[in-house]
């Protein structure tokens, strides 16, 4: 783990693999930090570069104050430019997701793909997930909130060790940075931006994710025609972390088609 400076602060990240194939770059949702990734670092190191960051604020980056969505955007924009990634696949899960549509937003050349997972373009109910995310944090504190929050992010079906390393990411997380994550993510509105993504895409969505259900996927299929929807069976709201052998599968067959 590492620390790149970006001008306005350092952004911590994670990375292993190299070789001449496209980098990826991941991106975490709002209840975790880079370390959620290392199934798929692990996995994809064999073969390219594969960076993992956290947001400003989150794990060992810096905080930039009244930082959104868009700032987390361009955060991650200025620390691939200073590890010298010009263009990368961006994979984004539920506020990563949010992200990576932002990132296209200001700088479609430089994604040579979207993953797009457990996320969308608008949440119907956003609004008072946010309340209720705000309320919960300042009530019970963050591990508080994470231990009452880890049944509904997760399957049923999901290991005692993924239980235990969601609430002890989510237990890390600086509040004013979680605050910050859960404004970005549930108050998006990016119907517009998804509509001029002209790069290849896929959309994964965990068949059992109770926080950004498969609907929602559904929904940005039909606002992005022309990419391509998998949905992870038995997996929650953190696929990547639950599934992680059919998520990586998924995801390498998706590349691979894309780069032959």
């Amino acid at each position: 783990m590492a620390r790149i400076d970006i001008g306005s602060g350092n952004i911590g990240f994670v990375e292993a693999g190299g070789g001449p194939a496209t980098p990826m770059i991941l991106l975490h949702g709002v209840g975790s930090d880079k370390t959620v990734w290392h199934p798929q670092l692990e996995y994809f190191a064999a073969s390219r570069r594969t960076i993992a960051f956290d947001y400003p604020g989150y794990g060992q980056s810096d905080p930039i104050p009244g930082a959104d969505g868009e700032t987390f955007a361009r955060a991650i924009l200025a620390a691939m430019t200073a590890l010298e990634v010009e263009e990368a696949h961006i994979c984004g899960l539920s506020l990563g997701g949010v992200i990576a549509i932002s990132m296209h937003a200001h700088s479609p050349q430089r994604c040579k793909s979207l993953i797009l997972a457990d996320t969308f373009a608008t949440h119907p109910e956003g609004q008072a997930i946010l309340d209720r995310s705000i309320s919960a944090s300042s009530e019970l504190g963050m591990r508080g909130l994470a231990e009452a929050r880890v049944e509904a992010l997760i399957a049923p079906g999901a290991s005692d060790a993924v239980r235990a390393e969601v609430v002890e990411t989510m237990s890390r997380i600086d509040p004013a940075a979680y605050a910050s994550g859960a404004k970005a993510v549930w108050l998006a509105d990016q119907r517009e931006r998804v509509a001029a993504i002209a790069c290849p895409t896929l959309i994964l969505c965990g068949s059992e994710d109770r926080i950004t259900p498969p609907s929602l996927s559904d929904d940005l299929k039909h606002r992005i025609p022309h990419a391509a929807l998998v949905e992870i069976a038995g997996a929650g709201h953190l696929s990547n972390l639950e599934q992680p052998d059919i998520f990586n599968r998924v995801l390498d067959g998706f590349l691979a088609g894309i780069e032959d």
